[in-house]
């Protein structure tokens, strides 16, 4: 049987609980359970037993060179159900000042932001199935600056987007 789903992700950060409060705050995400510098997230629409984990690696620990000078993971991406929800984040990230870049990916509509540890993730909206023309296909080969205004208008906000399915 093949494998059907990223399960979880466990991230070392140097303060849980700074980090705890940054996915709180900017995500929604919620303690599940939590031990001497560790703690367990699971995403506001997750019945998932946890989705992220955080081990505390202390304030010495230094930032990350995966990418840059190191082989390692570039970033992890959560989807949303609606764009309306992707506005809602995108602002919570800029007011945060985590916000590091918005992507049309053609069939995905997508945020990037960092956490207080500089580790990347992405927050993505996910066309629907239904939705997906040849034209949107062809265009996945170019990656342009995300115009969210312009998505809102064209496939509304409360539009359910492909969660899990991009083409």
């Amino acid at each position: 049987m093949p494998v059907q789903r990223l399960n979880h992700a466990v991230l070392y950060v140097r303060d849980v609980d700074r980090s705890v409060a940054f996915y709180r705050e900017a995500l929604g995400f919620r303690v599940v359970n939590a031990l001497p510098g560790a703690a367990f997230l699971q995403a506001e629409g997750s019945s998932n037993d946890h989705d992220l984990g955080l081990f505390q690696i202390g304030a010495q620990a230094g930032p990350s060179s995966a990418g840059r000078a190191t082989v390692g993971l570039y970033h992890l991406a959560w989807e949303v159900d609606t764009l309306a929800e992707l506005d809602r984040v995108a602002t919570r990230l800029a007011a945060m000042d985590a916000l590091v870049g918005a992507s049309d990916h053609a069939t995905t509509k997508a945020l990037y932001a960092k956490d207080p540890d500089g580790l990347e993730f992405e927050v993505s909206w996910l066309v629907p199935a239904d939705l997906i023309t040849d034209e949107l296909l062809a265009g996945r080969t170019t990656i342009r600056p995300l115009d969210l205004a312009a998505e809102l208008e064209r496939y509304g906000a409360h539009t359910r987007g492909g969660v899990g399915v991009s083409v």
